[in-house]
């Protein structure tokens, strides 16, 4: 059976790795919940800037497939296998969620787009994000356009 796109990489990522990234979560909401508002943006901001796995993938696979094409272009064919494998590996992560880079990224800390957005929205609560919102999420009138912009401006900020 193929995962979903949100537990495919941690599904296929040791546990005690997955533990240590949920800690580091953890952690960083336990720091910055006495912070202030303007200590949490700016962590906000960090988390704006962070590559996920699925990111680093990209880069990774992208350089490997580079490299092999020009080695296989200069020095030697058999060089043009490399990024036949690169593009069979991004499938298979496609699909499945691991490829070979996966272990060794998650054991550098690198996290899923989902791990990242955990840590954002607990902050964003910690800010009071979303206390604005008010009724807009309960109640009538929660489908007006107003009610909707109030509950978009909380998520997006």
């Amino acid at each position: 059976m193929i995962p979903s796109t949100v537990d495919r990489v941690p599904e296929h990522t040791a546990e005690h790795v997955n533990a240590r990234i949920c800690r580091g979560i953890e952690d960083q909401i336990a720091r910055y919940a006495d912070a202030g508002p303007g200590a949490i943006g700016r962590r906000l901001e960090e988390l704006d800037r962070e590559w996920d796995i699925e990111r680093t993938l990209e880069a990774n696979a992208a350089t490997v497939a580079l490299v092999g094409l020009g080695l296989g272009a200069l020095v030697d064919r058999r060089f043009f296998l490399l990024p036949a494998a690169v593009a069979g590996f991004l499938l298979q992560h496609a699909i499945q969620g691991w490829c070979p880079p996966v272990p060794v990224f998650r054991r550098l800390g690198f996290r899923t787009a989902s791990e990242i957005d955990e840590e954002r929205y607990a902050l964003k609560v910690l800010r009071g994000d979303f206390q604005e919102v008010g009724e807009a999420g309960r109640g009538r009138g929660r489908g007006d356009r107003a009610s909707v912009e109030r509950v978009l401006h909380a998520v997006r900020r």
